[in-house]
């Protein structure tokens, strides 16, 4: 059963992998994984129990449970997998409020009132203003979320489809790029933030260089070969109907962004979980929606938080629960315990390597897993090297390909670029890039634990000094 789980988890995550060839929502096979999962670690019993790492934990059970007939399996369903769930659930509920209040700033239309004042028609003015828009929105809000919103504007700034193809694939680079630096701006990084594996200072400091390096990089490059002007006259003209006034469209944007702004600083406040943070903000916002639309019209329904609920994604939450869940199976098993011991062997406990090959595995396979699976393999403590590194690597590393984030697979729905195209034009200058910001990221890791020691011996000298 050990190496059964083994199997079904590469045939699940194959799946997964293959959701667009298959026609199948990747929640429903990451459902039926994360379930399948924990069936086979039942069935098999105690034989593949990584009984060294939760002998404490277990041998405690069968004494507080001295009448149960089925100790393993007891412990199995009422301590570890609600340990995990418990886990999870955080994840999830930060990732459902988040969501939530950014629908909600786009059915104000909240956006427009950035992108409405880009005026240029040069390429590679414009190229670089929606670049650092999309870097600095990512951070905000999250890098799905900021390429939909991205896409939509450059349908009504570009109408050649050949040229949005390329705006939107850099749209895809710097989305990722952002996300990586901000506890809240990719899944990954929400998911070692949230776990406790990186404080909110730690990874804005070490990765907002390396990520603006991987972004600016590749621009510097592409702005020597791409020229010309973009055909204004033959942009969008046409604007959506409004329902609210401007003054409430102001207020929603304002309100939505210092409520994801207010999380990191609340769990720094209170200690407490970010979850609590998003879901005290998501109850603020709806009470302010409630209290503007106190009506019986029921168009204004679809302003409110009620109204915005029906309409998040609630597939995407599904399948982080499925997923999550298969891969708590096997740290639970000692599937993840065995991987890392075999790791560290072959790559000599080199982090730095480990990370940057793990950001370029997240370009083929989804980077969720992945990140999850490494937060089962180790248990260092917060803002170790490998956990702030590997929110660079795991959140740039999706650009190499177009199917390897969130965003890019949202881009590529949406403009159905072609994989070979991006692959062509894109992947080469985001691996550049990539590897520019890793090597940023890694000399000036290395010159602050070298700086660190001399200014501890520059402070205890001045602390002995006469004067």
């Amino acid at each position: 059963m050990f190496y059964l789980m083994i199997i079904l988890f590469v045939v699940g995550y194959l799946c997964i992998a293959l959701e667009h060839p298959l026609k199948v929502n990747k929640a429903a096979f990451a459902l039926f994984l994360g379930v399948m999962m924990w069936v086979l670690y039942v069935i098999a019993g105690e034989g593949i129990f990584d009984i060294t790492h939760y002998t404490a934990g277990f041998e405690d059970f069968k004494l507080d449970h001295p009448d149960s007939a089925h100790p393993f399996i007891d412990f199995l369903t009422t301590h570890e997998l609600i340990h995990h769930l418990g886990d999870i659930a955080e994840i999830l509920f930060y990732l459902m409020g988040a969501m939530t209040v950014v629908e909600l700033i786009d059915t104000y239309q909240g956006f427009t009132i950035i992108t409405d004042h880009i005026k240029t028609t040069n390429k590679v003015k414009l190229l670089w203003i929606l670049s650092f828009i999309t870097f600095f929105f990512s951070a905000v809000l999250d890098n799905l979320t900021t390429a939909i919103v991205m896409v939509s504007l450059l349908r009504k700034l570009i109408p050649d489809k050949h040229d949005r193809w390329f705006f939107g694939g850099m749209v895809i680079l710097a989305a990722n790029a952002g996300g990586a630096w901000s506890p809240i701006g990719d899944v990954t990084t929400i998911m070692l933030w949230v776990a406790g594996k990186v404080s909110t200072g730690a990874v804005m400091m070490h990765a907002l260089v390396p990520s603006l390096v991987s972004m600016i990089v590749p621009l510097a490059i592409i702005s020597f070969f791409e020229k010309g002007e973009i055909d204004a006259s033959q942009r969008e003209q046409t604007t959506q109907e409004r329902l609210v006034p401007d003054w409430q469209r102001y207020l929603i944007f304002i309100l939505g962004i210092l409520a994801l702004v207010f999380v990191p600083v609340f769990k720094i406040t209170t200690h407490l979980k970010p979850y609590m943070g998003i879901m005290l903000s998501l109850s603020v916002l709806w009470i302010v929606t409630e209290i503007l639309h106190r009506t019986n019209d029921k168009d204004m329904i679809d302003y409110t938080i009620s109204g915005v609920l029906t309409r998040i994604d609630l597939p995407t939450i599904l399948f982080f629960l499925g997923i999550l869940l298969a891969v708590a199976g096997l740290q639970s098993a000692g599937h993840l315990s065995m991987l890392a011991a075999g790791m560290d062997s072959i790559l000599n406990s080199n982090y730095y390597l480990m990370d940057t090959i793990i950001g370029m595995l997240s370009s083929i396979v989804d980077n969720v897993p992945l990140v999850a699976g490494v937060m089962g393999m180790y248990d260092f403590p917060i803002d170790h090297t490998l956990w702030v590194y590997l929110s660079y690597c795991a959140g740039t590393g999706g650009s190499l390909l177009i199917i390897g984030s969130a965003a890019g697979v949202a881009v590529m729905g949406m403009e159905k670029i072609d994989f070979v195209w991006y692959l062509k034009k894109i992947t080469p200058y985001a691996f550049i890039g990539y590897l520019a910001g890793a090597g940023v990221y890694i000399l000036m890791d290395k010159l602050m634990i070298t700086l660190e020691p001399a200014s501890e011996l520059i402070v205890e000298t001045a602390a002995v000094m006469p004067f």
